[in-house]
């Protein structure tokens, strides 16, 4: 067989079909109206959630996101935490004091010197060991929260961890 005969019937064409990206959107309603379901175990209401979690999910910190719906950097960290997001302040090795300050084997002022934490970041992280997520916001919300988007976990928490100037 020759090559003549090998490229016998193969044609050259000028242009290419464009196929796209194939995807598939199994979500229906706005993210609010997603929330509506768990709206009572969410520290605010549906709506400023889904603000908090668009405007985070587009790389916000949590504190400008958390402008952004109109909520404190805490409550909007709180709000994170029970969609699924891992907001949690402190390492491994600080969190393990945390778990033993919780369990009773260290006085409140010893696991908050232990850690090294501020007085927020260890109030928040009492927070996130002390409420599960919720897997029903977590389900709502499916796609619109991931941990690919490469961002410093620690920085995005910014001002959710630091001082306020302002509570309001």
């Amino acid at each position: 067989m020759t090559l003549s005969e090998i490229a016998a019937g193969i044609e050259v064409t000028a242009t290419q079909r464009q196929h796209g990206v194939a995807s598939v959107d199994r979500t229906e309603g706005t993210l609010a109206e997603r929330l509506d379901g768990v709206a009572t175990r969410l520290p605010c209401d549906p709506e400023r959630a889904a603000t908090l979690v668009e405007a985070y999910a587009a790389g916000e910190s949590v504190g400008d996101a958390g402008r952004a719906a109109g909520l404190t950097p805490l409550t909007a960290a709180k709000t994170l935490h029970l969609c699924g997001e891992h907001v949690c302040p402190l390492s491994p090795r600080q969190r393990d004091v945390l778990d033993d300050w919780l369990s009773g084997d260290l006085a409140r002022s010893e696991a908050v010197a232990l850690t090294g934490a501020s007085e927020r970041e260890f109030a928040l992280a009492t927070y996130v060991a002390t409420h599960e997520p919720i897997a029903d916001a977590r389900e709502a919300l499916e796609g619109a929260l991931t941990d690919g988007r490469g961002t410093d976990r620690q920085a995005s928490l910014g001002d959710a961890v630091e001082q306020p100037s302002d509570l309001f």
